[in-house]
């Protein structure tokens, strides 16, 4: 039998969906198992983007162009203006989701073999993305003690080398929920303009800023503007991870008509998805502001939830909809899986994300856990409980020695 590539034997598994086997065991063992695992709102779509899709009646479902349906490149820019971030519908690509837009700009902007920097932990499919387009992540940690903060400049500047194209970043964070001020996108823009390197912004989750929090585009960053590709799209926005359209965004003309060719090579992005996501563009200002006071709700059950039990630590997200956590625990890994083949309370257990995926750095988020607050609130309340009676019970649990050696030192 012939040998598979060395890039498909590289190409790492999902962390978020690798315990899916586990899950669906427990499930017909008569669990109810609490989906904490995966950025899957249960918020409703928008009724104007399902309208859409009911009364999409075409005689023939034909291509799209390459770059997206123009009508909804012109909405999606004047969409954008509409937040500050001035665009037009030439500088926009629409994708098959946000992953392709990601996964187009860095194969036009970076070489085989070229270096990303990445501040971690980070969404685990960069991973992947990287390995596709034959690069290397190159990590800068961030720290749980400080809410997961952009590390500081200098730690930045030391992993940039000669192979060094682009540093990637998710604004606001998945998986930590953390929100880059505009102080701290400007260090990166300094750094960017410094080395002449590619910044790359995931800011799918901008809908999604609490207490009041509003996001700063790294679009609006001074003296970068061909320096910037902003990654979006319209999955988490409108609750619609199904609909599979993204967005690549830059103003830089090179850029926009290299990925473009790789826009031709897949064809175009669906077509009937872009007719719900120009529909969506619709959505009520009252929407987002009844989604985000949900999440708030949300998020403070689960993280003061979390923080209540003993040994656990779990900064305050200032958006997005995850929590990393640490937890009192020997492995992640083993607890995650753990819950799902050996516990239960009231025939409930807790599916969640083991952090160490979510990291480059091996070693690094073993005892961590990425969740996500998208399921209802009376879900939450029992999945917290759920997490409490298990440490109490998980033979892994480190606890008692950690607060040892807090004493002794």
């Amino acid at each position: 039998m012939p040998l598979i590539s060395k890039k498909a034997l590289d190409m790492p598994a999902s962390p978020i969906r690798r315990l899916v086997p586990y899950s669906e065991k427990a499930k017909k063992e008569g669990k109810t198992v609490y989906h904490l695992n995966i950025g899957q709102p249960d918020i409703e779509t928008p009724q104007v983007a399902l309208d859409a899709i009911r009364n999409f009646e075409p005689k023939v479902l034909e291509y799209s162009h390459s770059a997206g349906f123009e009508s909804y490149r012109i909405k999606l820019a004047t969409y954008y203006r509409s937040i500050g971030i001035h665009v037009n519908s030439d500088n926009l690509l629409v994708t098959t989701g946000g992953s392709e837009a990601l996964i187009f700009g860095l194969m036009t902007a970076c070489n085989q073999g070229d270096e990303i920097i990445i501040p971690e932990p980070f969404y685990a499919n960069y991973n992947g993305f990287a390995v596709m387009a034959g690069l290397t992540v190159v990590p800068v940690t961030a720290s749980i003690e400080t809410g997961f903060a952009l590390p500081p400049v200098a730690e930045i500047e030391g992993k940039i080398t000669d192979k060094t194209k682009a540093i990637v970043i998710c604004n606001p964070g998945n998986p930590t929920g953390y929100l880059y001020s505009k102080e701290e996108l400007e260090q990166l823009a300094s750094i960017v303009k410094k080395y002449n390197l590619f910044l790359f912004s995931d800011e799918v989750y901008r809908e999604f800023c609490y207490e009041g929090a509003v996001p700063f585009s790294t679009m609006n960053l001074q003296g970068i503007d061909d320096n910037v590709i902003m990654i979006d799209s319209v999955s988490k926005r409108y609750s619609m991870c199904g609909a599979r359209i993204g967005t690549m965004v830059t103003r830089n003309k090179e850029i926009m008509s290299a990925a473009l060719k790789f826009g031709q090579a897949r064809l175009s992005p669906p077509t009937v998805d872009q007719f719900a996501a120009e529909a969506a563009l619709q959505t009520p200002q009252s929407y987002f502001d009844n989604v985000v006071r949900e999440y708030v709700q949300r998020r403070n059950i689960l993280v003061n939830g979390l923080n209540s039990i003993e040994g656990v630590f779990c900064p305050m997200p200032k958006g997005a909809f995850y929590a990393l956590a640490k937890f009192p625990i020997d492995d992640a890994d083993k607890f995650c899986q753990w819950l799902l083949e050996e516990f239960s309370f009231e025939n409930q257990t807790v599916m969640m994300a083991p952090a160490s995926g979510f990291y480059a750095t091996k070693g690094l988020g073993k005892k961590e856990v990425r969740l996500a607050y998208v399921l209802n609130q009376e879900c939450l309340i029992k999945a917290v409980r759920c997490l409490g009676e298990a440490l109490k019970v998980y033979p892994g649990r480190t606890v008692e020695q950690e607060n040892l050696n807090l004493l002794q030192n």
